[in-house]
């Protein structure tokens, strides 16, 4: 059997990049790796079922999108490897309903929001005029549960119609009616943060929610504008979601609250912003790469290896 130390499953063809740095930082600490794609998926679980390889640290990026690979997910996880944000910690996490009551039960703001049910199980809905006076205009309409670039993400609803419209769309899914947050100004920069949690550190970067343009934030930056409490924020959160490596949008607003607007973001856009106008900053992609490989060196110093099991 050939042990591979860590396995990447990507199927998204902008993620090129990000995954090969992170195997050139493998590669840096004799990190093994191997590359799972639409392509090669079967063949690579034939050999999984016939003992042929195996994978020791597994990191997912393409099972959100692409249903095909939930197999071999599920194979690893339980054949004892080591899984990236593993999936049934993922699947609580991404589900904004959930994640929105266990953030007001924690203490953090929220945006003031209004669950509504599926349109499978309740076709017509009944909204008090109190709750939309409470929304405002216009409101954001959300899918609970679908993710990824802003997928069924409504900014400029204005009515009940524009709710109707939008949760036929995924209608297997809650919905969320949020009041749309204004971020107060700061020195001509929206107070709009994208915070990175990877295994532990934190890296809070200045992400513009109009233009979707990032930039780093200075430590000078983060004392100057009272920005401390992202760190404390991005903890609790990650108290909560128990990943190992997402991302959260806080907004602080005029009146001082630094409120949760996207809850986790479990699969992380890695372009860079030297090759994307709307990539993250290539030193915090690069460092990210580094966290990824120093994790892995530490968890194959501490693990000693295991017999993979069988397909079932």
């Amino acid at each position: 059997m050939k042990i591979y130390e860590l396995a990447i499953a990507w199927n998204w063809e902008f993620d090129a990049d990000f995954i090969a740095c992170i195997e050139r930082e493998c590669a840096l600490r004799r990190i093994s790796t191997y590359r799972i794609d639409p392509q090669n998926l079967q063949d690579t679980l034939d050999k999984l079922h016939f003992n042929e390889i195996s994978f020791r640290v597994f990191y997912d990026r393409a099972s959100d999108a692409d249903p095909a690979f939930y197999r071999l997910v599920k194979f690893l996880e339980e054949a004892g490897s080591y899984l990236i944000n593993p999936y049934a910690l993922v699947t609580h996490a991404i589900d904004k309903a959930t994640m929105h009551l266990e953030f007001i039960t924690h203490g953090l703001e929220v945006p003031d929001t209004i669950i509504i049910a599926p349109y499978s199980k309740q076709k017509e809905i009944e909204i008090q005029a109190s709750d939309f006076a409470r929304l405002g205009t216009p409101f954001v309409i959300k899918p609970a549960n679908t993710t990824g670039g802003g997928t069924g993400v409504v900014l400029d609803a204005k009515c009940l119609n524009d709710v109707i419209q939008a949760r036929q769309l995924h209608k297997h899914d809650k919905y969320l009616l949020q009041k749309k947050i204004q971020p107060k100004d700061l020195d001509g920069k929206r107070g709009w943060f994208r915070v990175y949690c990877v295994f532990g550190e934190f890296i809070p970067c200045w992400w513009n929610d109009i233009t979707h343009e990032y930039s780093e934030l200075s430590p000078e930056d983060e004392a100057k504008f009272g920005l401390e409490k992202l760190r404390s924020t991005i903890k609790i959160i990650q108290d909560i979601c128990r990943l190992d490596f997402f991302s959260s949008e806080i907004a602080l607003t005029y009146d001082g609250k630094f409120i949760v607007v996207d809850y986790v973001n479990e699969v992380c856009d890695m372009r860079l912003k030297s090759r994307y106008y709307n990539g993250a900053p290539d030193a915090i992609v690069h460092r990210i790469e580094k966290l990824i490989a120093e994790r892995i060196a530490t968890y194959l110093k501490e693990i000693p290896p295991a017999g993979m099991a069988a397909v079932r």
